[in-house]
């Protein structure tokens, strides 16, 4: 298998279908999911278009839950002034009766964007560039500036920030059971994920999932948007394990791990500083890599590298849920 051309992600197919109305003169909503609780399925910071002609829509923001709703109360202009704010499954009746399970709840914004404010977000995803797109509730006004580190999403209100650029990628060093499992996860959680290992007998045969032979230096030098890009090695050779990390480290990837024991990760840190790296650099390994969940299995250990990994992509540090407290205030547009 080689590797497969990169998939442009799902905002880009939500923004494409949107541009398209909007150039056709077409009137259309964006809705952006601003919060969720309980179990609702789709994250913060999701996506969903419609054409107010006859309801079409691009992307989702509740699964499926709550998009017949929606569609019909914008076409039918029972939502009113926009951009505006919608609770759904604000109780439980409201729950059950719009689909959310476990008693969910979704804050939405929606809004009836100008094409010029959503044009530049298509063009910096299909031109591998970033760019934040700050909406304020309460006028509507819109400010598009280049993105850097910011997390993907943010919302505090009144402003709520998307962040829209290449599609979040995956590379993994090394082959075997391990990256499957890492990598079937990856795929839902939306990464592009390449598997690399040029050691002959050693493949992947997951449907969606790159291979390439290239030696994993090779292979890192290639990767085009590091802020993107995680690199995770697997393969339990130095040999090729430290070839990734000497090219990936000093370079500005948002994620770096390394698969080992802690007596093993203690060594690899040796060679690599041996080697040259700078340990501002070094101090970015994330080695052993993963979350400390009591992990035994290879399907546990992928849970827990990308545990770690989404933290990472998020800008977090990871926090059980029971111990985390909401925190925030309003703000107001300036």
């Amino acid at each position: 298998m080689s590797e497969n051309p990169p998939h442009l992600g799902d905002d880009f197919e939500v923004l494409a279908r949107l541009v398209e109305w909007l150039q056709a003169g077409e009137a259309a909503a964006l809705v952006t999911v601003l919060r969720t609780w309980g179990s609702s399925p789709r994250p913060p910071g999701s996506l969903l278009a419609i054409r107010k002609r006859d309801g079409r829509v691009a992307g989702s923001v509740s699964g499926g839950c709550v998009e017949d709703d929606l569609v019909a109360r914008y076409v039918h202009e029972e939502i009113g002034s926009v951009p505006t704010r919608i609770d759904y499954g604000v109780d439980p009746a409201g729950a059950a009766r719009h689909g959310l399970p476990c008693g969910g709840q979704l804050e939405l914004l929606v809004e009836s964007p100008r094409l010029e404010s959503v044009r530049p977000a298509l063009d910096a995803i299909a031109n591998g560039e970033l760019l934040a797109r700050t909406v304020c509730l309460d006028s509507g006004a819109v400010r598009l500036d280049p993105a850097d580190r910011q997390p993907g999403f943010s919302y505090a209100p009144p402003w709520t920030t998307k962040v829209f650029g290449p599609q979040w990628r995956l590379l993994l060093v090394g082959a075997g059971q391990l990256a499957d499992h890492v990598a079937r996860i990856a795929l839902t959680l939306g990464f592009h994920v390449t598997v690399c290992d040029p050691r002959e007998g050693q493949h992947t045969t997951l449907e969606g999932v790159g291979l390439t032979r290239a030696m994993p230096d090779d292979a890192v030098s290639a990767v085009t948007h590091p802020r993107r890009t995680a690199v995770v090695t697997l393969a339990h050779d130095p040999k090729l394990d430290d070839l990734a990390l000497l090219d990936a480290l000093p370079r500005d990837f948002f994620y770096v791990g390394a698969l080992g024991s802690k007596r093993s990760s203690a060594a690899r840190r040796e060679r690599l500083a041996g080697l040259g790296i700078d340990p501002r650099d070094l101090a970015r390994l994330h080695a052993p890599v993963g979350l400390d969940i009591g992990s035994h299995t290879p399907a546990e250990i992928a849970v827990s590298i990308v545990a770690e990994l989404v933290a990472a992509r998020h800008g977090v540090s990871p926090v059980p849920v029971a111990e985390r407290k909401k925190t925030g205030g309003a703000r107001t547009c300036v």
